[in-house]
């Protein structure tokens, strides 16, 4: 029994390696496509390779992607990969910043948010939508929801999630700000003290109405 059990073991362990050998590359070319996609999406029409062009930007102990985007060699903005805790899990997104330090638009890359409820931060902060964040520029103050004294419409019922979203596009701004402080690309004002948000007690997403 102990010499079935260990054979049918290794067979298992085998199989899963070969299947991850098998599909590695395709996920790799999936997320490097995405990634792709969503960069065009929030800092549309640079000429350069900002994903080649990729700096690493420490704040705080934190260190962020950064992929500059220039135009005929001028520098048009940035995009930022940030993450938080939000109430189910990571929430990860990719901001774009123009060369104001203004929020061209965002992309969220991934989430383990309540589907119908937090999973909505894909689309509540875009342009024209309830909580619209484009144009913002967190340099001049750090974005908050309503309930906590900003001008952001929270996602109803899916407040710990929408504090979670900002906390990351403030955070993005820092290492963008940052990355041109040291570049000296544009004049934004770099925030030193942005934290990475630690994820909130609730007893269930549904109950953190704003």
């Amino acid at each position: 029994m102990l010499l079935v059990l260990t054979g049918i073991t290794a067979i298992c362990v085998a199989l899963l390696a070969y299947v991850n050998e098998l599909t590695k590359e395709p996920i790799a070319a999936a997320n490097a496509k995405t990634l792709s996609d969503a960069v065009k999406a929030v800092v549309p029409g640079f000429d350069n390779d900002p994903i080649a062009e990729k700096k690493m930007q420490e704040v705080n102990g934190v260190t962020y992607a950064v992929y500059p985007a220039s135009k005929g060699g001028e520098f048009i903005g940035a995009a930022v990969e940030a993450s938080a805790m939000g109430f189910g899990g990571e929430l990860k997104i990719l901001v774009g910043f123009n060369a104001e330090g203004q929020i061209n638009d965002y992309s969220l890359l991934s989430h383990a948010e309540t589907p119908g409820l937090g999973s909505k931060a894909a689309d509540w902060f875009k342009k024209d939508q309830k909580g619209d964040i484009v144009g913002m520029n967190p340099g001049e103050a750090p974005l908050t929801v309503t309930k906590d004294g900003g001008n952001v419409d929270a996602i109803t019922a899916s407040t710990i999630t929408s504090r979670a979203f900002l906390n990351a596009v403030n955070a993005a701004y820092a290492a963008y700000a940052g990355q041109n402080t040291t570049d000296g690309a544009t004049g934004a004002t770099a925030q030193t003290n942005v934290e990475q948000p630690a994820e909130e007690a609730a007893p269930a997403d549904s109950v953190s109405v704003k």
